[in-house]
């Protein structure tokens, strides 16, 4: 209901307006990343002197890995899904924004027109063909005298920083997938390098019977069972080959291309990275993290859209005012007489609207709600994250330390067997029994330290990557 009022009501108005507001009705409570402390958990962890930067996978120090990325940054589908939701966002703050300043328009209308015999204009002129043209130029103001507007405007703002967060968010998981990718990569090959090794062993040792064989000092069965060894380290082989080519049309699609892409991949040449956490509190971890911080600004943009909810309760004013030219035929339609002028405020009186305000209101509050609850648990989660990483680290490289005492013992076992049967003191059955001990170790310390090193690709994930979290700052305020 909008009536145009003498300015004195407005003070009235304004406290029947005010009685009728509701306040908002929110449960949620945004939890303190303070006090979910894990300084005992990640005691002892690997410190960083310097925060993360951004390409962070960079220090690999393999070019192939770099161009990789680029690619799928440039490429791959779900990095151009977060743009669009981007500039989806970009365009609903444009639109919002529009309520802070003046409205103009312009308007030109000419009609023939039959004027009534019998209608408000008598005669003569009733019952005649007449021309009408009007030209004007209209403005509107909208006073916005409780800041709804401007909280919406900010709740638009908000959203919008949280969409480039979510972008920052995805850029990191793809960053994550390429390089975990890329390392599963370099194990494949690893691993086709110790089958490599077990084939030519086993060769080695098949040679060597066929020589006990015919010097007597060997029954068929040793042969037989040496033969059979060998097919299946070749089989290991072909295995680690089949892996080495699904990593490649993985990565050919992770960089947005076709599986031809990974068969130009040649093997990785990555250096060392170490896997390091800042020596700050756990707030400091996770505060940085983009999908937190996405979270967070969802948690503001609520907010300040509950107060703009609230400010719809309240009456406003508007401004208008329009000039322009109006005649009843061209002769006279450039005339000075011709001008038409007029302006008043209009006051909007929302008495009748409590109804949907008040559903409004409740919807805003249950968006809050929903956006704190969400915080809470990625708050919670990004934490774990970064604590089990940790966790771990620790055991994988505990884990490799007594992996290679181990591999050291059955190598030098193997090796001892391996000499007592070309001596002519041992049997077949002894040294394949070593050999399958060097080959379990020597596959599982590969799997190890490929795992170890997805663990440290994961704490860079769970820490954020190369975030720098003045950029949520510059979002905010444009």
């Amino acid at each position: 209901m909008r009536v145009v009022k003498p300015l004195p009501v407005l003070a009235v108005a304004a406290l029947a307006a005010a009685c009728a507001a509701p306040g908002a009705s929110t449960t949620g409570k945004a939890l303190d990343a303070a006090t979910l402390d894990a300084r005992e958990t990640l005691q002892g962890a690997p410190i960083a002197r310097e925060p993360l930067a951004p390409g962070w996978w960079k220090r690999y120090g393999d070019p192939q890995l770099d161009g990789l990325v680029d690619e799928a940054i440039a490429g791959n589908p779900s990095i151009g899904l977060v743009r669009a939701r981007v500039e989806q966002a970009q365009a609903a703050a444009a639109t919002a924004r529009l309520g802070l300043t003046p409205s103009i328009a312009a308007s030109v209308e000419s009609s023939r027109q039959r004027l009534s015999e019998n209608g408000l204009v008598p005669p003569p002129f009733g019952g005649m063909w007449i021309w009408q043209n009007q030209a004007t130029v209209s403005f509107r103001y909208q006073l916005d005298l409780w800041g709804k507007n401007r909280k919406a405007y900010e709740a638009a703002l908000g959203t919008l920083a949280a969409a480039e967060m979510d972008a920052r968010a995805a850029r990191l998981l793809l960053e994550a997938a390429i390089v975990r990718t890329y390392l599963q990569l370099q194990a494949a090959f690893e691993q086709e390098d110790v089958a490599r090794a077990t084939v030519a062993q086993r060769e080695g040792i098949l040679s060597i019977t066929r020589g006990r064989f015919e010097a007597g000092l060997d029954a068929e069965l040793e042969v037989r069972q040496a033969e059979g060894a060998v097919p299946a380290a070749r089989g290991e082989l072909l295995a680690a080959g089949q892996a080495v080519a699904l990593a490649r049309d993985e990565l050919g699609a992770l960089a947005g291309a076709g599986p031809d892409r990974g068969l130009a991949l040649h093997r990785p040449a990555l250096g060392a990275i170490d896997a390091a956490i800042p020596s700050a509190l756990p707030a400091d971890l996770v505060g940085r993290r983009p999908d937190v911080i996405a979270q967070r600004l969802r948690v503001e943009a609520a907010g300040r859209g509950i107060e703009s909810a609230r400010a719809a309760f309240y009456p406003n004013i508007d401004l208008t005012a329009f000039a322009g030219l109006q005649a009843l035929d061209f002769a006279r339609f450039l005339r000075p007489g011709s001008l038409t002028v007029g302006a008043g405020p209009a006051l909007s009186l929302p008495l009748f609207e409590q109804g949907s305000l008040r559903a409004s209101l409740a919807a805003r509050s249950a968006e809050w709600d929903l956006a704190v609850a969400q915080y809470n648990q990625t708050l919670v989660d990004a934490l774990r994250e970064v604590v089990d990483q940790v966790t771990t680290l620790r055991a994988l490289e505990a884990r490799e330390t007594q992996a290679a005492t181990a591999l050291a013992s059955a190598e030098r076992a193997h090796a001892i067997s391996l000499a007592r049967y070309r001596g002519g003191l041992g049997n077949y059955l002894q040294v394949l029994s070593t050999e399958g001990q060097v080959l379990a170790q020597r596959t599982l310390q590969a799997d190890l330290r490929a795992r170890r090193r997805d663990a440290a690709v994961g704490l860079i994930q769970a820490l954020g990557g190369g975030y720098d979290d003045a950029s949520p700052t510059r979002a905010a305020a444009r």
